[in-house]
């Protein structure tokens, strides 16, 4: 099976979770809360449904986590890594900052992501060694911007950041340090990074689902994106730190670890 025929399925399956989101969005959906109190629809819901059924409809053999169903086929090689509507946030409250998130993970590697702004008709996808592209053109990060003064910075969750004083001192080093600091958030400030028009994304307080799609899209853009620990990322990752370059990730990870 090769990684074409794999994005293909992606593709099918965010534009299948696309016509349930638009459906719900100007609706007045139900909200429910999950025990760690963050939102949940029916949108969310049947989006996940939706996406599911392409997928596995493709691939009855392959493993699924999905945000709102859990696992499926938990101890297959492949797994698929979903959330159907990443900012339910800011889907409940009617402003477009909210995505949808395929990756696919081979053992431990991540190979495919797709990623979809809805409401900002931004359709961003990648797979291993492939290249990125954002609404099917080629996309690369900004390799000529090297110094921090010259960078352009984007924070998104930072709650557990600010709770560890040395790292929260490290941040506010790098804010000062960098040209423009601005909180794009959710899945927007890493289609920014991976087309060049930023250089630096750091986050907390995330979950793998969040980011497994954009980190395979930042890379094969040529970017660099680890946990702010500067580990290659897992199922129990929760925090981000990427760049547009090896350069400006050394210098960005020494100022928040000094």
């Amino acid at each position: 099976m090769t990684q074409a025929r794999f994005l293909d399925i992606a593709l099918q399956a965010a534009k299948a979770g696309e016509e349930v989101i638009r459906h719900y969005y100007d609706a007045n959906v139900k909200v429910t809360m999950k025990e760690d109190y963050t939102p949940v629809t029916v949108a969310d819901v049947e989006t996940e449904q939706k996406i599911k059924e392409v997928i596995l409809g493709a691939f009855p053999d392959h493993g699924f986590y999905g945000e709102e169903t859990g696992f499926t086929n938990k101890d297959s090689e492949y797994t698929w890594l979903i959330d159907p509507i990443d900012g339910t946030k800011s889907f409940v409250r009617q402003y477009p900052f909210f995505s949808t998130q395929i990756a696919l993970m081979h053992q431990n590697e991540l190979i495919v992501g797709v990623s979809n702004g809805v409401m900002f008709n931004e359709l961003a996808w990648a797979s291993k060694g492939e290249g990125a592209f954002l609404n099917d053109r080629l996309i690369h990060v900004s390799e000529n911007i090297t110094e921090l003064r010259d960078a352009a910075l984007s924070t998104g969750n930072i709650a557990s950041l600010a709770r560890d004083s040395n790292r929260w001192m490290g941040a506010a080093k790098l804010a000062q340090q960098v040209n423009r600091t601005r909180g794009y958030g959710d899945f927007y400030h890493y289609h920014l990074l991976a087309s060049g028009k930023i250089e630096i994304v750091v986050e907390s307080d995330v979950n793998i689902l969040d980011i497994a799609a954009l980190s395979v899209i930042v890379n094969e853009a040529g970017g660099k994106f680890t946990d702010l620990e500067g580990q290659a990322l897992n199922l129990d990752t929760r925090s981000v730190l990427a760049t547009s370059n090896e350069t400006l990730y050394q210098q960005v990870f020494s100022l928040i670890h000094d």
